[in-house]
């Protein structure tokens, strides 16, 4: 439970110290976008979810960040089992990043105001008229060299198995020419959502694979780019659960 409350704490300490700037930052934003990103991509990934990620204990693994191109931005796509999945993947990032999130996070006036600043987006999943406004939105930012980080699941897992992807997510990569990177990530959940409110530290494991370009693709895979990718995903997952189950038989 210490590990909770300190968490909470520290991110409550934060948005309240950090309300002077983000009016800095507002205007900085007016006149110069691609700084503010810069500033806010360092602060919230060293002095917000930086931190945040260290209270949890976590140890985190890291395979495949050479599959991530370094000159252009991607759309990063995961499973989603935990809120520790956006927690911890924005400390890997290498590049300013913004996520499509619920709208209900647009409740909380600064949390709402940080998640702004790091360009994500939010869907309102019953209006299908202003979810392709938030895709050409998200397509508009890739095109400026900022990464959108997606969840196509549209929820958490409850068991760790994945939901269906929703297919209108892909239409960012094909829309805007950028990469897709398939993220698989393992064991989040069992840092919160298998033990509330505690926060334990794990082992938690992010796989990056390598870059699918929608151009590429043919037939089926071109018209259900959603599931090539969650396929992708899916095999990462297994190879690195495979070991674990086979250790956890002896």
């Amino acid at each position: 439970m210490i590990r909770f409350f300190i968490s909470v704490l520290y991110l409550l300490l934060y948005l309240i110290i950090t309300l002077p700037l983000e009016l800095i930052l507002f205007i900085i934003s007016r006149f110069n976008r691609p700084l503010s990103d810069r500033i806010c991509f360092f602060i919230v990934k060293y002095a917000g979810l930086g931190v945040v990620t260290k209270f949890s204990g976590a140890k985190i693994i890291v395979n495949g960040l050479e599959n991530i191109p370094k000159d252009t931005a991607c759309l990063f796509v995961g499973n989603h089992n935990s809120y520790f999945d956006v927690i911890i993947s924005y400390t890997l990032m290498n590049r300013p990043t913004g996520y499509i999130a619920k709208k209900e996070f647009e409740k909380f006036p600064s949390l709402h105001a940080w998640m702004y600043f790091i360009r994500c987006l939010f869907i309102d999943r019953n209006d299908i008229k202003q979810g392709m406004k938030t895709i050409l939105k998200a397509v508009e930012y890739l095109k400026e060299g900022v990464n959108i980080f997606v969840f196509p699941e549209g929820t958490r897992s409850k068991d760790g198995h994945m939901l269906p992807f929703k297919e209108g997510s892909m239409k960012m990569a094909d829309r805007s020419g950028c990469p897709i990177i398939p993220v698989a990530i393992t064991n989040t959940a069992a840092i919160f959502e298998k033990h509330l409110p505690r926060i334990t530290p794990e082992t938690v494991i992010f796989t990056f694979c390598k870059p699918v370009y929608t151009k590429d693709l043919k037939g089926e895979d071109k018209k259900h780019v959603g599931q090539y990718v969650q396929n992708i995903i899916q095999e990462a997952l297994d190879n690195v659960n495979a070991p674990l189950l086979a250790s956890s038989s002896k």
